[in-house]
């Protein structure tokens, strides 16, 4: 297949086009109503599903398809540093791998969005290859196509229709319907999209703070960061490392954790690449640069999505 980069403004349009109460009901028996349709149950703190972040009986984390806030404080939101020491806030979604999975998007022959069409992927967390790292297919729909008459990854793939791999990669975490994430560093929508997961709605953030591109290797880009934890990561102690939580600044939510690039940068990505500092050097460290001299107890231990979404 071919290979295209989508524009950042085509990808906003057409999330904004398939957000949820703009798609109504079809004329064709065959296509189905999202406003009806069944919704998938979404747990993301199953074992299946968490790394970081896996509900046990005491740690509080919401049951399967309860809808999250993500604005609630730790661990779903962090408040650390840029690589100039200014304070930065990013959402924690938990350890997602470098191959993103598919997401498919319906164009008409003439390039435009198909009204009302919903996306569709064929995983959600806890399946095997989920990640909310998507690399988009462009679907192209012959005239006369009839909105959600297409609405499983297997029916399309059976349908015939043109499909066009792209290099572009789009950081959409799958969440439970009713989930809040309000932050954005640009000025994109905050609302939950739909879309189609085996013929029945999924709901997910679109986090477009930069439009990523997967490259000739197809993977997620990785950017470092630097993170310090209460209790320094031991192999015989279970309570470590990030079951402990990050080191803060006595009395606040403020940690000494480092990201190396933002939005802005041509590097930046949300998908980072986790370096342990000794806890012992919490105080020295404050930029990108005291991190990279303190003592570093590990390197590239987990890729972790985390949208920068405040910059101060």
């Amino acid at each position: 297949m071919k290979k295209a980069m989508l524009s950042f403004v085509a990808l906003g349009m057409l999330m904004m086009s398939c957000n949820d109460d703009d798609a109504g009901t079809t004329t064709m028996d065959t296509a189905l109503n999202p406003d009806t349709a069944p919704k998938v149950s979404i747990d993301r703190f199953s074992e299946a599903a968490g790394t970081l972040m896996v509900r046990t009986a005491s740690n509080g984390l919401p049951q399967a398809n309860e809808p999250i806030d993500f604005d609630s404080g730790a661990p779903f939101i962090t408040q650390g540093l840029t690589a100039d020491g200014a304070v930065v806030q990013y959402y924690n979604f938990d350890v997602q791998p470098t191959d993103p999975a598919p997401i498919y998007l319906f164009f008409n022959e003439d390039g435009t969005a198909v009204e009302d069409q919903l996306n569709i992927v064929g995983v959600i967390p806890g399946d095997t290859g989920y990640n909310d790292f998507w690399q988009v297919y462009q679907v192209t729909v012959p005239s006369g196509f009839v909105a959600n008459t297409v609405t499983s990854e297997a029916e399309l793939l059976s349908a015939g229709l043109e499909i066009m791999k792209t290099s572009t990669v789009v950081n959409c975490p799958v969440v439970p319907d009713g989930s809040i994430a309000s932050k954005r560093v640009n000025s994109e929508d905050t609302e939950l999209h739909r879309g189609w997961y085996q013929d029945q709605v999924v709901y997910y953030f679109s986090f477009f703070e930069k439009i990523l591109d997967g490259g000739s290797t197809d993977m997620v880009p990785l950017s470092p960061i630097y993170v310090s934890f209460n209790i320094n990561p031991d192999d015989m102690n279970p309570d470590s490392g990030a079951a402990s939580g990050f080191v803060t600044e006595m009395g606040t939510d403020q940690t000494h954790n480092v990201i190396a690039t933002i939005p802005s940068d041509d590097d930046y990505s949300p998908l980072w690449l986790v370096n342990v500092y000794d806890n012992m050097d919490f105080d020295m460290v404050g930029n990108l640069t005291t991190a990279q001299s303190s003592n570093i107890l590990a390197t590239g231990v987990a890729t972790v999505n985390c949208p920068v979404v405040t910059l101060n």
